[in-house]
């Protein structure tokens, strides 16, 4: 199959050209005209397919339900807004509820599923902070130690890749340490962590931070905090939910102006009540969140923020035309960077010759026109 665009996404720029797929594979790159392409996509944009390292659910399903048929439809349709893999994320809860969520992961990879890939599980709790501890319910929060993770490890069969901890609670980091030594990315998140504590984490295998702005200790003059880490440390990746409400245009300005283009990621942070309406309320790790018009979660006990029901390709259109993030920042934060932080940069994330020919096409509504996995068209037509 060959697909063309005027506007293929590569190098860091726009260039006219061809994408030959292969067996579920980009096998060539051609100047814009050179063979008869199969679809031409004119001035509609071909980006790396969107990567989502931090979303709970949708659809009705969250990871926790532990429901092997709502993750297969949540994956199946994620692909609407061009996502191509995601990783599914947990929220504090008991053991027993956790451990059911992984298997259930584990399960639905083992036996096949169609749509956005499975890249792992982000296990988020339940090793927080109490302070910051969010809309995860404080009485499941528990101290990291590595005997805990490797019960956890072995209930998803190993597919655990990232974690969001409280690093400042890990006992001579030596959760950390283990993570980092078994391929699993640290990331400190609901965490009362100080500056100088983020900067220790780091140098003991933390290398991204959870929801930035959220969940942390802010930035002022006299106390950084892990703000002014997320800032400061450059080379540390930092998530962060770009759906106006969590951060507004101008805090995600700033972030991206600190971060620079390799080290900011884009996630949805959504949850279950992704494509239900305004009013809908659910369950969300034992507490009850009702949806706003604007699209934001919020419980109904505190009337405090627990999430989104942010589309990737909403998010790029807001950091793009909004908060007037460079162009070559805001796509690398929903593609390339997410690969890096994983790293799985050399199967996805990019569009370069022998990499998974994994494609999302938009308008210049930042609408999908059509997202391809491995190769395989997901919508319309050509699907």
């Amino acid at each position: 199959m060959i697909l063309q665009s005027k506007k293929v996404w590569m190098a860091d720029r726009f260039v006219p050209a061809q994408v030959v797929v292969e067996e579920g594979k980009i096998a060539e790159i051609l100047p814009y005209g050179a063979k008869q392409p199969d679809i031409d996509y004119g001035q509609q944009w071909i980006l790396p397919g969107f990567i989502d390292i931090h979303c709970h659910g949708a659809y009705g399903f969250d990871t926790n339900d532990a429901q092997p048929e709502g993750l297969r439809n949540w994956v199946r349709n994620i692909v609407q807004e061009g996502v191509t893999s995601l990783l599914p994320t947990t929220i504090t809860q008991s053991e027993t509820v956790l451990s059911n969520a992984l298997k259930n992961v584990a399960q639905v990879v083992e036996e096949g599923y169609t749509g956005a890939e499975i890249l792992g599980v982000h296990f988020e709790g339940p090793f927080l902070d109490m302070v910051y501890k969010g809309a995860q319910p404080e009485q499941y929060i528990a101290k990291p130690t590595v005997e805990q993770f490797q019960k956890y490890q072995q209930a998803a069969n190993g597919l655990i890749k990232y974690i969001t901890m409280a690093t400042e609670t890990d006992e001579d980091y030596a959760l950390t340490r283990y993570c980092t030594e078994n391929g699993v990315v640290v990331s400190i998140g609901h965490s009362a962590a100080t500056f100088d504590q983020a900067v220790m984490a780091f140098a003991h295998g933390a290398r991204s931070m959870t929801h930035v702005y959220n969940g942390m200790t802010p930035f002022n003059h006299r106390q950084n905090g892990l703000v002014g880490a997320a800032y400061n440390i450059k080379s540390m990746y930092g998530e962060i939910i770009c759906d106006g409400n969590h951060s507004t245009p101008a805090a995600l300005h700033q972030f991206f102006e600190q971060k620079g283009p390799h080290y900011g990621i884009m996630v949805t942070d959504a949850l279950m009540a992704k494509g239900s309406p305004a009013g809908s309320k659910f369950l969300f790790g034992g507490n009850e969140i009702e949806i706003y018009p604007d699209g934001s979660a919020h419980l109904t006990s505190t009337k405090g923020l627990a999430g989104s029901t942010l589309c990737v390709n909403k998010g790029l259109r807001l950091l793009i035309e909004e908060a007037m993030v460079p162009m070559e920042t805001a796509i690398n934060a929903c593609t390339k960077n997410p690969a890096e932080c994983l790293g799985i940069a050399h199967r996805k994330g990019s569009i370069k010759v022998g990499l998974d020919a994994d494609l999302v096409v938009l308008d210049r509504d930042y609408q999908v026109v059509q997202t391809y996995c491995a190769g395989v068209g997901m919508l319309g037509e050509d699907a």
